[in-house]
């Protein structure tokens, strides 16, 4: 009756549900399940509030209306692209809640999965927001008339290297024997034409020593190296989400002076730098003015949700069994040395000699 006289009035009912959507394929379901018996698709915002940061809108942007990086995104260019999460201290009063979830559930399956879909889906034909989430959602299956079935192909346990950082279990609210990690990396990879081959490392910890988020393409080596750059590192696409929004290449350039000789440097757009005076609204402001407006472009739809927990539920099972252990490591660490090994495999070329400092103002 009130959803009557709301349409009669021209008003409108809109749900925005706050993450964690469940804990794996069937709580998750259970609960879409449930809110469709009171709610239609249209009217549900999923809020992932990722979606809502400055860079992470950006990523359509720099894919679709810039014209070089058109033929370089894909897999005869790139070589692996990493999305990280980092934070620099524990779970600080959270131990109960983390507990229940862990840092997979937290922020890889949602936070860090969305990034990944930006960065690997075609372009859509509009900006209407079915048209780019449809595209997202190829990401994870690829469809045709008789056949629907993954692209992102099962994770192996061998690309998966679990931690725990050491002290975690003193929170009185976390299990004296807990085997929830509070540090995962995770290659996935994509069975389609534009990334055949090419590692998607999703990394996520607390207790690190460092505090950030960033997007990480690095390409191929430059056939024939005349210059002997190989030995200075990779060309990369760096966007860094937070904090210090940013975007920079490294690149190969002349060390300035009589000898021609190289050295790693960069082309660096810092926003605080570039846009004096702008404020970057904060991503949950923006997206329930999305909410306000209608625009569902920014929020997850159901079949990206069943999708996003298909890929990392049977990993996330054999994690709550005890089958898969999580290494210990130190707070203020990198993590267990066995990601950056994992890294290693995956084809990653550490930069060595180079650290991107953010402009001063």
């Amino acid at each position: 009756m009130i959803k009557l006289l709301l349409a009669h009035l021209g008003g409108w009912t809109r749900i925005v549900v706050e993450k964690p959507f469940g804990k794996d394929l069937d709580s998750a379901e259970k609960l879409s399940n449930q809110i469709g018996e009171l709610f239609e698709e249209p009217q549900l915002y999923r809020i992932d509030h990722y979606l809502g940061k400055e860079l992470v809108q950006n990523l359509l942007v720099l894919r679709f209306a810039n014209r070089f990086f058109l033929p370089l995104w894909n897999r005869d260019n790139i070589d692996n692209v990493q999305i990280v999460f980092r934070e620099d201290f524990g779970t600080e009063g959270r131990g109960g809640y983390f507990d229940e979830y862990g840092i997979i559930r937290d922020i890889i399956q949602n936070h860090l999965l969305q990034v990944l879909c930006l960065v690997a889906m075609e372009k859509p034909v509009s900006l209407d927001s079915e048209h780019i989430r449809d595209e997202k959602v190829k990401v994870y299956f690829f469809f045709n008339a008789e056949l629907e079935s993954i692209s992102v192909e099962p994770i192996k346990d061998e690309e998966v290297v679990l931690g725990q950082y050491h002290g975690y279990r003193d929170d009185s609210k976390v299990p004296d024997h807990s085997n929830t990690p509070t540090f995962a990396s995770i290659i996935l990879r994509i069975h389609n034409e534009r990334w055949e081959g090419v590692p998607f490392i999703l990394k996520a910890g607390k207790a690190l020593s460092s505090k950030k988020a960033d997007i990480r393409v690095q390409f191929k080596d430059v056939p024939g190296d005349i210059f002997n750059c190989e030995k200075q590192g990779r060309n990369e696409f760096v966007m860094r989400l937070q904090p210090s929004e940013a975007m920079y290449m490294k690149l190969a350039v002349k060390q300035p002076g009589l000898e021609m000789s190289t050295v790693q440097s960069e082309l660096d757009l810092s926003y605080k730098q570039r846009y004096h005076g702008v404020t970057i609204p904060d991503a949950y402001e923006r997206l329930l003015l999305d909410t306000i407006h209608g625009d569902q472009q920014h929020f997850v739809r159901r079949d990206e949700l069943k999708a996003a927990w298909d890929i990392f539920t049977p990993l996330l099972h054999r994690i709550d069994k005890g089958e898969l252990k999580p290494i210990s490591y130190q707070q203020g660490s990198r993590g267990p040395a066995e990601a950056d090994e994992l890294l290693l495999r995956a084809g990653y070329v550490r930069t060595h000699g180079y650290r991107w400092i953010p402009p001063a103002l």
